[in-house]
């Protein structure tokens, strides 16, 4: 799923003729994965106060930080 100022472009996948139907799913699962469509209904599924998402973002960095540091 990509967005552009507003216009979402849903995620499809064009079947062959003589392409099986479980073949064209599972390029539709890997399509929908690799566009990120899960985690994005999962992130907006409840609002979040812009409060708690800035303290995510901060504890993300604090984590990525820790982690670059443990690895020196």
């Amino acid at each position: 799923m990509e967005v552009r100022k507003g216009v979402i472009c849903v995620t499809e996948v064009v079947v062959g003729d003589n392409e099986p139907f479980e073949s064209a799913l599972r390029r539709f699962n890997k399509k929908v994965q690799q566009d990120g469509v899960l985690a994005e209904a999962r992130r907006r599924e409840h609002f979040e106060k812009p409060s708690i998402k800035r303290k995510k973002k901060e504890a993300t960095k604090r984590r990525k930080t820790a982690r670059s540091a443990r690895e020196r």
